[in-house]
């Protein structure tokens, strides 16, 4: 099992809920397959009954069994899972930038001879002619421009990338 998102409150009374996803992008999940949440230790399924993406992160999800304001209650805060072999492969030759949510941005230390971990990438924002990528850093999350003059390397293998990043992003 694999989490995918989090049920992160109800939208309105009868049931329809406001998903937060992470490592997979909203619109990537298979709507005829079960997504899980657990209950007492077990994996319990749920089907999705209606899907309307939020941004780049979330969702309105209408799940079965799920009816009322009290339903979503018992579920909000809890983690949603899908079974692993569910999970599309993402690629930079076919997603783009997108493929980047989950990797590990780095950049040079002071002494540029050794790398530092900035943090995890959580989002792709597709801007025009400014894309830019949140990253999740110890400090809280930030923005940073995805230009290809602070682009270093881009390591697929290991899902990191390094980038020159300006001075006060970080």
């Amino acid at each position: 099992m694999l989490q995918i998102a989090q049920v992160l409150k109800s939208n309105g009374t009868d049931g329809e809920l406001v998903m937060g996803f992470r490592e997979i992008a909203p619109e990537d999940i298979n709507l005829k397959e079960p997504v899980f949440i657990i209950f007492d230790g077990l994996p319990v399924p749920f089907y999705i009954e209606s899907f309307s993406k939020r941004g780049n992160t979330k969702a309105l999800v209408r799940l079965t069994g799920i009816c009322s304001m009290e339903d979503v209650d018992e579920i909000t805060g809890k983690a949603v899972y899908i079974e692993e072999d569910q999970l599309p492969e993402m690629s930079l030759e076919e997603d783009g930038f997108a493929a980047l949510v989950g990797w590990m941005l780095l950049t040079p230390a002071e002494d540029d001879e050794a790398l530092m971990e900035v943090g995890e990438i959580t989002d792709f924002m597709d801007i025009p002619k400014n894309p830019c990528i949140e990253v999740e850093t110890e400090n809280g999350a930030v923005i940073i421009p995805l230009h290809e003059d602070l682009i270093l390397s881009v390591d697929p293998e290991y899902q990191e990338i390094i980038m020159q990043i300006p001075a006060g992003l970080i």
